[in-house]
């Protein structure tokens, strides 16, 4: 079975920032879980490098907007291995395949009857690239997003039909209730669209940096329908020689922030549709990240978290782990390091950490590096059962938050279990020798099987543990507690998260 997940592109007007890293890891955890169960995945993000805001970024530098895209699109290409993303394919949208691709796809909806050239004048915004209509704006004409004042603009160019699209995208949203997730989102969109949908600008007459429109060449594509079709055109030619289109499309998830769900969710289908092409099964849209106080992030307001300083004290599991763990994926929350401070100590170095640590220690000390191969403690064992079929379910949903809950509560429950069994009291009466084989026995096995879980979202410090329990194994099947007890040898382990001071 095929799972194709995507970020949106990142515009390459400015460097990449903490928002960027929220998107990318969650995508990641996602699709890391997905090839854990054998799925065939494709996981896809990139740059969106055409349109206004780039060439006005380019200009504000003295840059030409070909110069700027190469210089911060390699800064996101840099970010994916910093943050341990196991993307298949990294997509500019400067890419001579994908604007071919993208004339092929727009061609064709132009040959369907769903363009025609017209006059058009709205409020616009240059940062968004985006006319918005009159109940999006904000009092004193400000644009609802970046708070900037919008221009009044006019010129001639191809128009979408998008108004044509009207009863089939109502009719996609009846038939379909998880098209877009969560649930509040869905509405959101829906509403939009129940407001009545007007035909949209497909291309611009007076600027130059994007892609050329095939059937007239005074005009290139409007930046939004050149950016929306990268994550079909990839697919094209991701892999040289080879084309992946009829393996991955259409995509399971789009992951998006929602600033952009216009586009995604109402844009994106109606091109589908009249282009032909089959629409993605799901669009999960996540909320902002805020600074501690209560506000979007902002540079000008000094609020940001910088993800590059979380990774340089604590590392790349840290700042996955407290992304996926502190902000509840779909919704907005604030994040800041005193929370990274709290969520690393109390959880990364005492809980988890510190659990791995008197594991090892213990089956080191008590049984000579030995596991024992001793019946589990069927409590424990029960207690465990559904864990990973629960932990599947909610990743299906794109619930990675809800997930990472379940699997901490067992966490928790070892913990519990250690203090419960104090091994190092049996180890004290030869009687109760079987007792402490079961003790370490369930212990090993409950830390093995919670690491696999984990795997996705803390991929090296999970890798390192398991080497250490004598276990490599991170195959989903492997998540079940029982299915690899005793007979390994465990070796020391320096400590996974290491405190601070």
């Amino acid at each position: 079975m095929s799972f194709y997940i995507t970020t949106p592109i990142y515009y390459v007007n400015a460097q990449p920032h903490l928002g960027h890293a929220y998107t990318i890891i969650a995508s990641d955890v996602l699709a890391r879980h997905m090839r854990q169960r054998g799925e065939d995945v494709f996981f896809l993000t990139g740059t969106d490098e055409h349109g206004e805001p780039v060439a006005d970024a380019a200009r504000a530098q003295g840059l030409e907007p070909k110069e700027l895209a190469d210089r911060n699109a390699a800064r996101f290409q840099a970010l994916a291995p910093q943050l341990e993303a196991s993307n298949d394919f990294f997509i500019r949208t400067s890419d001579e395949p994908h604007m071919a691709a993208v004339q092929a796809v727009l061609q064709r909806v132009h040959d369907n009857g769903h363009t025609y050239k017209g006059i058009y004048e709205g409020w616009y915004c240059p940062r968004c690239a985006d006319f918005k209509v009159e109940n999006e704006i904000l009092e004193g004409n400000l644009c609802p997003i970046h708070e900037i004042r919008l221009t009044r603009e006019q010129e001639e160019n191809w128009f979408f039909r998008l108004s044509t699209f009207q009863q089939p995208l109502e009719q996609l949203y009846a038939d379909h209730p998880d098209f877009v997730m969560p649930e509040h989102h869905y509405n959101e969109a829906r509403s939009f669209i129940g407001q009545g949908l007007q035909d949209v600008s497909l291309t611009r007459a007076r600027l130059k940096w994007g892609v050329p429109v095939p059937w007239d060449s005074s005009q290139v594509f409007y930046v939004w329908f050149d950016a929306l079709l990268n994550y079909y055109t990839a697919l094209s030619y991701a892999r040289p020689g080879e084309n992946l289109t009829t393996r991955f499309w259409p995509a399971t998830y789009h992951i998006i922030g929602k600033d952009i769900l216009k586009f995604h969710t109402v844009f994106w289908p109606a091109l589908l549709m009249a282009a032909e092409l089959a629409l993605p099964h799901h669009v999960f849209v996540h909320g902002f990240l805020l600074g501690a106080d209560g506000r979007k992030m902002s540079k000008s307001l000094g609020n940001v978290l910088d993800p590059f300083e979380v990774i340089d004290r604590y590392g790349t599991d840290a700042l996955r782990f407290y992304l996926m763990r502190d902000v509840a994926f779909g919704g907005d929350g604030a994040v800041g390091m005193d929370a990274v401070d709290s969520r690393y100590e109390s959880e990364l170095a005492n809980e988890y950490g510190n659990l791995a640590s008197r594991t090892i220690a213990m089956v080191s000390r008590y049984r000579d590096r030995l596991v024992p191969e001793a019946e589990l403690d069927p409590t424990l064992a029960a207690e465990f059962e559904v864990l990973p079929s629960q932990v599947s379910a909610l990743l299906d949903c794109a619930e990675p938050t809800q997930a990472l809950e379940l699997i901490w509560q067992r966490v928790r429950r070892l913990n519990r279990y250690v203090e419960e069994r104090a091994p190092w009291q049996l180890a004290k009466e030869p009687a109760r020798a079987a007792e402490l084989d079961q003790t370490l026995a369930s212990l090993s096995e409950g830390v093995r099987a919670l690491s696999v879980m984990l795997h996705p979202y803390m991929p090296a410090a999970t890798t390192r543990l398991l080497e250490a329990l004598g276990r490599s194994g991170t195959a989903f099947t492997a998540a079940r507690f029982g299915t690899q007890n005793g007979g390994a040898t465990v070796r020391a382990l320096e400590p996974l998260f290491p405190k601070h001071t």
